[in-house]
């Protein structure tokens, strides 16, 4: 991942909503949420849900899937993963200091 992908991701993530709507998809699992189930549950009126929805779907961090009339939102763990990868693979790099798994080994 490069520094600007993530940089995007981030600022996505940066909303209050945003991040609401993100963490919810994330703990649905891989079987995502109708945009309604979204909607009732953070009582987001849905024009507003449809623009976070954009954000996050022009960064990676969401697909969309039409089944017939129902449009599912899923979060994208690879690129979750990926963030959170970018965002500690250089933990202590310049310190010096021991990994998590270094330190318990």
């Amino acid at each position: 991942m490069n520094i600007e992908q993530a940089a995007k991701q981030l600022e996505a993530l940066g909303h209050v909503s945003r991040l609401q709507v993100y963490r919810t998809l994330v703990r649905a699992g891989e079987a995502g949420l109708p945009v309604g189930q979204i909607q009732e549950r953070l009582g987001i009126p849905p024009s507003t849900l449809s623009h976070h929805l954009q954000r996050l779907l022009l960064t990676g961090l969401v697909t969309q899937e039409r089944q017939a009339t129902t449009l599912i939102c899923r979060a994208s763990y690879p690129a979750m993963n990926g963030l959170i990868g970018f965002l500690a693979d250089e933990c202590c790099a310049d310190a010096g200091c021991l990994t998590q798994a270094e330190n318990a080994a």
